[in-house]
């Protein structure tokens, strides 16, 4: 081992045997174990080499006096002070002990050796100077109240010649009192350079741990912030930069504040004032972002989460001191985005249920009443001979089944097309086709019904009607439909208008009526499959709810679109637009249940309206 590093590994010994010395308390604080070693160090440094100086001492002395005696007698007190505080860990309570030893010591040798004037009477004003490395105000005012007082003693026993006779010469007390400035002297300098190191030790510490908790605040993907009652930022860790797009130093005072969405304030301000009364909050709010490189000018919100809460106080120190809050934001934009798609699908899956509850409640209806008929006039049929049933009667309820029967082949045939068009696999022929001769023919199908029900049914299409490129079974589809609807729902009297027009590249079919009207709730779900206006189980006319439906689907293979407009007692317009020239869509996979992957890729559009909405609104099928 070199000699230039045996000075260090000794070091390391002894710090190592102090440690093992501490109290429990004492080893998992930096600042306290450096000064319990400074305390501890010099003084079982010092007895121990007082000890083994007082062999030689006695050597060249010879017999000690009684002064000498209790010297070195004392040099047990600094080994007693150093085993109260390993054992106890009361720093405090050591240094006022070791402040009573030395007292003690000095007053001691004080009045043996001349009182006031003595040489060891200098030593008093190491008293409140050793006292101050305790970094105690109190100890420090004991100690230099105990200095004090000893001053006082030795003045009244001075003045009051109650002081042994001092037998020293006048050189032996010169001796005496320049050995007694130069111990006090360097044993202050000690005292100096140990309350040097403990400062130096201390700010070495403080500088340590501030540079963690700014290493942890630049690393952390969380901001941490300190803030005033009225929302005032005191701190804001550079998280805040990469979050916001913002420099740090423009989110102080009130510029996070600035960049708070309008309708959050309230709540931001809330928490922050209730955090600052002693509560513990935490609040959802929209934080306004800059867009970064190759986005400027782009202003973006992102939902943040701020939990915040008081800060701790030296209530001594701070009592005009305004209450702050400390606070940690997290971005949650993520999460919100995930909530809306689950909300959507939540949606759509109870818009699944209620299609599926309207569509079991209309079967049973649309399905019971014509099997009922089959089977019932097919029974009355099979007893003619006891029912007595002449040719004309059998013919009716002959007619009736058949009815029945093509009405049921009408329900399937559009529970089928429906669930085609819905799988992708309903496929529409293109051709050119006259589409006035077509919509005549369909109207003069439903004539005869439209005469029965007391209905005037009214054609209005121009002779030069251009053709049509399409699908003409499609076409006679969506008209028979739409008018058969109208007439369905048009009182005894009322009036239904077919007309059709030409509007740029576009037909246009408007289909009217004079009928009951459509309420504005159920305006807005028609043509969901299944669905009807008006309660389910309180209907007045047949049919499945798959018409409009069918219409729509077909209609939008053909590149064009339906409106409605309806008012209730007035009647209902229905709108048709059509490409002279059929352009169909292209077919697109069926997109199944929304996956994780599909929540993560959501458009710009939906995340816009997350993020502008002051919570998520769950909507009702």
């Amino acid at each position: 081992m070199s000699r230039s590093a045996r000075p260090v590994t000794v070091l390391s010994i002894i710090r190592d045997c102090l440690d093992a010395l501490l109290h429990p308390s004492a080893r998992y604080d930096a600042l306290t174990r450096a000064r319990h070693r400074a305390f501890m160090a010099p003084r079982l440094l010092g007895s121990l080499a007082a000890f083994a100086a007082f062999p030689i001492y006695l050597a060249m002395r010879g017999a000690p006096s009684a002064i000498e005696v209790a010297a070195f007698g004392w040099l047990i007190a600094p080994i007693l002070l150093s085993w109260f505080l390993s054992r106890t860990g009361h720093y405090e309570g050591a240094h006022v002990l070791s402040s009573l030893a030395l007292a003690g010591l000095i007053m001691a040798m004080a009045v043996t050796t001349g009182g006031i004037e003595s040489f060891a009477a200098i030593w008093l004003v190491v008293v409140p100077l050793e006292a101050a490395l305790s970094a105690s105000r109190r100890v420090a005012a004991f100690a230099s109240l105990l200095a004090l007082s000893c001053v006082a003693v030795l003045i009244a026993l001075t003045q009051f010649d109650l002081l042994p006779p001092d037998q020293a010469s006048t050189a032996q007390r010169g001796l005496f009192m320049a050995f007694g400035v130069a111990s006090a002297t360097l044993y202050a300098a000690g005292l100096a350079f140990g309350a040097e190191s403990l400062t130096r030790t201390s700010v070495s510490l403080l500088s340590r741990e501030e540079e963690r908790y700014r290493l942890l605040a630049r690393n952390m993907s969380d901001v941490i912030s300190r803030h005033q009652r009225n929302g005032a930022v005191q701190f804001i860790s550079p998280a805040a930069e990469p979050m916001l797009g913002s420099p740090v130093a423009q989110l102080l005072g009130h510029g996070l504040f600035d960049r708070v969405h309008v309708a959050d304030r309230p709540a931001y301000l809330t928490a922050l004032s209730d955090a600052a009364r002693g509560a513990v909050r935490s609040v959802e709010f929209r934080l306004r972002r800059e867009g970064g490189e190759g986005e400027r000018g782009r202003v973006d919100f992102i939902w943040v989460e701020l939990r915040c809460r008081p800060l701790e106080q030296d209530t001594r120190k701070d009592v005009d001191r305004e209450p702050e809050v400390v606070a940690v934001m997290r971005d949650v934009t993520d999460r919100k985005m995930q909530e809306k798609a689950l909300d959507q699908a939540r949606s759509a899956a109870e818009a699944a249920d209620a299609a599926k509850t309207r569509f079991l409640a209309t079967m049973s209806h649309e399905l019971r009443t014509p099997l009922n008929a089959i089977i019932g006039f097919s029974e009355m049929i099979a007893q003619e001979q006891s029912l007595m049933l002449d040719a004309a009667r059998r013919k009716e309820y002959a007619q009736l089944i058949n009815d029945s029967g093509q009405h049921l082949l009408s329900v399937v045939n559009g529970i089928l097309d429906m669930s085609k068009i819905e799988s992708g696999n309903f496929e529409i022929a293109p051709e050119p086709f006259a589409p006035r001769a077509a919509l005549v023919h369909c109207c003069n199908l439903l004539a005869l019904k439209a005469r029965e029900n007391g209905i005037d049914l009214v054609t209005d299409a121009p002779q030069d009607l251009p053709g049509v490129t399409g699908d003409p079974r499609a076409f006679k589809q969506i008209l028979l439909n739409l008018v058969s609807n109208a007439i369905k729902f048009t009182e005894r009297g009322g009036r239904v208008t077919v007309a059709a027009s030409v509007a740029g590249s576009q037909l246009l079919l408007r289909i009217s009526d004079t009928g009951v009207g459509i309420a504005p709730d159920d305006l807005k779900r028609i043509g969901a499959p299944f669905f009807q206006a008006g309660k389910t189980y309180q209907r007045r006319h047949e049919g499945t709810g798959l018409g409009l439906s069918i219409v729509k689907s077909l209609v939008a293979l053909h590149g064009g679109d339906v409106t409605v407009q309806s008012r209730v007692g007035e009647g209902t317009v229905v709108t048709v637009r059509l490409p002279l020239v059929c352009a169909p869509p292209v077919a697109k996979p069926c997109e199944g249940k929304p996956s994780e992957s599909k929540i993560a890729t959501l458009t710009p559009a939906t995340r816009h309206e997350i993020l502008e909405q002051p919570a998520l609104v769950k909507k009702s099928a």
